[in-house]
């Protein structure tokens, strides 16, 4: 069975708080509502309703859910920038005739329009996903290997077996990821093909 490695989106491949920023000032600007959306930046990987739950009455939560996604194409995916060893990292995985799965909680439309807007091919898509669900995830697409930025990502590992992967490239320390149970902390995606062509699994 061919090696599949599967990685997080945001903060792991792609460094998304720019956009994800300038939509949550949209979002504030048209619904004369306050958002920090220094302090949104700063905690991203749960789930989108559980931000926005931090700044709208729970009957609007949905609704305004909806509406930052709409607003997402526009103000989100063009300000993206990707992750030092992100494309390398994809690579590395390829040249050992492995597939690439991304596993993300993003809104699997707008995660679709990152990766094509940087030119990130992977062989399976799948959003909406968060902690435990991207285990499950994980397993129904055979990842041996997981890689993330977040304590989420690292439970998700754990959740399906696969080997735990932790980049420094997000809200948490090296520390606390090793701390959290991740099988490999690398500081950022750089390091990742040095990693993999030790890996035997």
């Amino acid at each position: 069975m061919a090696l599949t490695v599967g990685f997080d989106l945001d903060m792991t491949l792609l460094d998304t708080r720019p956009g994800i920023k300038a939509t949550y000032d949209v979002l504030s600007a048209e619904t004369g509502t306050f958002i920090d959306s220094d302090l949104a930046v700063s905690r991203l990987g749960p789930p989108l309703v559980q931000e926005i739950g931090q700044w709208f009455p729970a009957e609007r939560v949905a609704e305004m859910a909806d509406r930052y996604r709409a607003l997402y194409p526009d103000h989100a995916v063009p300000r993206t920038l990707v992750l030092p060893g992100a494309f390398e990292a994809v690579q590395a995985v390829r040249e050992r005739g492995g597939r690439v799965a991304v596993i993300t909680g993003k809104y699997e439309p707008n995660a679709r329009l990152h990766l094509d807007g940087v030119g990130l091919r992977a062989d399976v898509l799948v959003g909406d996903l968060w902690a435990e669900t991207k285990g499950a995830a994980l397993r129904e697409h055979g990842a041996s290997v997981y890689v993330g930025d977040h304590l989420g990502d690292v439970v998700g590992a754990r959740t399906a077996g696969a080997v735990a992967v932790a980049v420094a490239t997000g809200p948490y320390s090296a520390q606390e990821l090793a701390e959290a149970g991740a099988d490999v902390v690398l500081a950022d995606l750089t390091a990742f093909p040095a990693w993999l062509a030790g890996y035997s699994g």
